[in-house]
């Protein structure tokens, strides 16, 4: 079976590599054009690209989908089937409409749950106890394609979004390699999804990263596991900004207003937060520094209780 496979960054890099492993036969790569990173601002290739080259994969990189180029070259590839993993790019219909064997996405989440960007992100900001990967066939409307197959796993209590990114980059690829040996054999069932029961998501900015202590303990601690590592959590630290990286709970009720500090010593700074209870900072990051313990951040800065 012949393979177009279309992604960018690294969480699609480990699908393409998980298909090239199994032996799949990838004839072209889509990835999304060249883009100048770092502070030399110079261009970068996306670690698709990266891997792309490496096993002498031809590259694509269309700059627009609208004058039908795309479309057009995807017919002289003649492949099977295509494989997106977050290529960043809404597909129009007659693109999806070339390969034989349809246009197949794996998105981290189980869906019709966070269509949309950050999926994993929203998984963890908003506290849940679990996600998954699913694999989809694509449909003009974002992420509403049929489901042919999901993974499930729990998400951990203190689990950044971006451990969990790492485990569902490499569920996800396995997955897509699963799926991919049922469709050369025929053996796929499509489900649809149930449309009513769809959340969608938004991309993530640095407005969401001030820590709102008025929250629960737990909305607090998934607020900073959810922003790690962009665009991180942050509080303001007698009177200077700190990044939030690490917290916990603690069985201390306080009468203190909430982002009030209770206590500051060798286990962390602890700020009170709604309801009377406290969380425990253990990890951060002043301004121009690195990322510390808040131990070690105690040890050089004089942290002042509240009350």
């Amino acid at each position: 079976m012949n393979i177009v496979f279309m992604g960018t960054p690294d969480f699609a890099e480990a699908s393409l590599r998980a298909l090239l492993s199994a032996g799949e036969n990838v004839i072209a790569v889509f990835t999304q054009p060249d883009k100048p990173r770092g502070r030399g601002m110079k261009e970068s290739f996306s670690p698709v690209k990266t891997l792309a080259l490496e096993k002498g994969i031809p590259v694509y990189q269309p700059a627009t989908f609208k004058d039908g180029a795309p479309t057009e070259l995807l017919r002289s590839l003649d492949p099977d089937l295509v494989a997106v993993v977050a290529y960043g790019r809404i597909l129009p219909q007659s693109f999806l409409d070339v390969p034989r064997l349809g246009c197949i996405n794996v998105h981290g989440s189980l869906l019709p749950q966070y269509r949309g960007a950050a999926p994993i992100q929203w998984a963890v900001l908003n506290g849940d106890k679990t996600t998954g990967v699913s694999v989809q066939y694509m449909a003009q409307a974002m992420d509403a394609g049929d489901v042919i197959a999901a993974r499930e796993t729990p998400i951990g209590e203190y689990e950044t979004a971006g451990e969990l990114f790492d485990r569902l980059k490499l569920l996800g690829a396995e997955l897509l390699v699963e799926t991919v040996r049922a469709i050369d054999r025929g053996e796929v069932v499509r489900r649809p999804q149930d449309h009513a029961q769809a959340t969608y998501t938004k991309m993530l900015d640095k407005s969401m990263s001030p820590i709102d202590w008025t929250g629960s303990p737990r909305r607090i601690v998934k607020h900073i596991c959810g922003l790690d590592p962009w665009p991180v959590a942050t509080m303001e630290l007698q009177g200077r900004e700190v990044k939030v990286f690490r917290a916990e709970y603690t069985d201390t009720v306080t009468a203190l207003p909430p982002g009030s500090v209770v206590s500051a010593g060798k286990a962390g700074i602890e700020i009170a937060c709604g309801g009377g209870n406290t969380v425990r900072i253990t990890e951060l990051q002043p301004a121009g520094k690195k990322r510390m313990s808040a131990a070690a951040y105690l040890l050089g800065h004089e942290v002042k209780l509240d009350g």
